[in-house]
């Protein structure tokens, strides 16, 4: 098991200034700018941005492809658009899932009156190309997981109150990341922002040393 502290996240975005302005992105990978030959990627996981958006602040459009993203609002309201006609506003506790495919444009905005704080994970998918699809689940339960074939993974969405355990999957590869709250993980205390990358996990649990929201990706290969 491999643990990352949330300090140790590659920070990009200026609140102040420039084209970023109102925006704080914390990078868990190699991203961009932020370039580490060894922490490009986790299994089919290439990215896990924990993205703060002020009201008002936002991403104009921007090209993606060959990529599988899936966002998870931590709290306030996310507005998508995209250039295959989608429009929606994905709120805390939703899932969405924009396949780029052979490629998609889309914009990502606060229009809200609250900061916005969302968690964006990129996944490599097993095949390249086709069209792009978009899936917007509506609160989305704790027992109900996220299927993601296309990258051979699945998301586990864990919301333990203190002292509650959660099993974590037995499966090649397991992706841990803490959204808000505190978890003990095989002896190991994760706080908000920290992650864990496991691999062949078995038997191992999540105790919640107080309330948590914890975002578990199940991966076939690694």
């Amino acid at each position: 098991m491999d643990v990352r502290r949330s300090g140790d996240r590659f920070r990009g975005g200026d609140p102040a200034t420039g084209d970023s302005a109102g925006i704080e992105t914390l990078h868990a990978f190699s991203f961009g700018r932020f370039y580490d030959p060894d922490n490009l990627r986790f299994g089919p996981v290439l990215a896990c941005n924990e993205e703060r958006l002020a009201p008002g602040a936002g991403f104009d459009e921007h090209p993606h492809s060959h990529t599988e993203i899936v966002t998870w609002v931590v709290e306030g309201e996310l507005t998508h658009r995209d250039s295959a006609a989608h429009a929606t506003v994905v709120r805390a506790g939703d899932v969405q899932h924009l396949s780029s495919a052979a490629g998609v444009r889309h914009v990502e905005r606060n229009d809200g009156e609250r900061p916005l704080t969302f968690i964006q994970m990129w996944l490599s998918p097993l095949e390249p190309g086709g069209e792009p699809s978009y899936t917007h689940v509506a609160g989305i339960a704790d027992a109900t997981p996220y299927a993601l074939p296309e990258a051979g993974a699945m998301l586990h969405v864990c919301r333990p109150s203190e002292g509650e355990r959660t099993v974590v999957p037995d499966a090649a590869g397991v992706y841990v990341h803490v959204a808000r709250g505190e978890v003990s993980l095989d002896g190991e205390q994760l706080g908000e922002g920290d992650s864990a990358r496991i691999t062949r996990s078995r038997g191992l649990e999540l105790v919640a040393l107080r309330d948590a929201e914890v975002l578990v990706w199940e991966l076939g290969a690694v």
